[in-house]
């Protein structure tokens, strides 16, 4: 089944809010279904956001190459297997959403707050992508000069940015300015072109 103008990558953003005392039993479980999930085509990875301030609610993002290969997953059965086990763990049913791209930054762990507003993720974004193409490209040229000018030059500092910004740089960030990118209280959805 083909996808016209499918994005580059798409990630499925799961919120599960946990009982109270079964944070164990439910990091037991994500060491569980993380590696299932690893092992199916197109699998690009899993970060999990994990509940700061003595909250309940835990995000998941899990990323494929397309929209194929995220439904052989989501509707296998080895992970309504993995579902069928946190009805003991949970307090509700999970909540699942669908991001294309790089979009998936930018959804707030619980779902009863607002997305941010996009001039907070462009200013976001552009704090973490100006700093990694400026200090990339001179820490490598200072480390192999034959490698300015050329493709692979640009090859390696491209991967190291998106490298940097996907599993470092953005988490940290999100999490780390989550209450100003989606303040506590607001719940109700506003504009976010504001």
């Amino acid at each position: 089944m083909d996808y016209p103008h499918q994005p580059e990558h798409i990630t499925l953003v799961i919120t599960h809010r946990l009982l109270p005392g079964k944070q164990e039993d439910y990091q037991r479980w994500l060491e569980t279904i993380m590696p299932q999930a690893a092992l199916f085509p197109g699998h690009l990875g899993v970060n999990v956001l994990r509940p700061v301030h003595g909250e309940m609610t835990w995000t998941i993002l899990v990323r494929f190459d397309n929209l194929d290969n995220l439904y052989q997953w989501l509707n296998s059965p080895q992970r309504a297997e993995r579902v069928a086990e946190l009805a003991m763990l949970l307090a509700g049913r999970e909540h699942i959403e669908m991001r294309p791209g790089a979009a998936f930054w930018f959804t707030p762990a619980d779902p009863a707050r607002v997305t941010p507003k996009r001039w907070k993720q462009f200013l976001v974004t552009l704090a973490v992508i100006f700093p990694s193409t400026n200090l990339v490209p001179w820490f490598w040229g200072a480390l192999l000069p034959a490698s300015k000018g050329t493709l692979w030059g640009h090859f390696l500092n491209d991967a190291c940015v998106v490298a940097l910004v996907v599993y470092l740089w953005m988490p940290a960030i999100t999490r780390l300015l989550n209450n100003w990118l989606s303040p506590r209280g607001k719940t109700s959805p506003e504009s976010n072109d504001e």
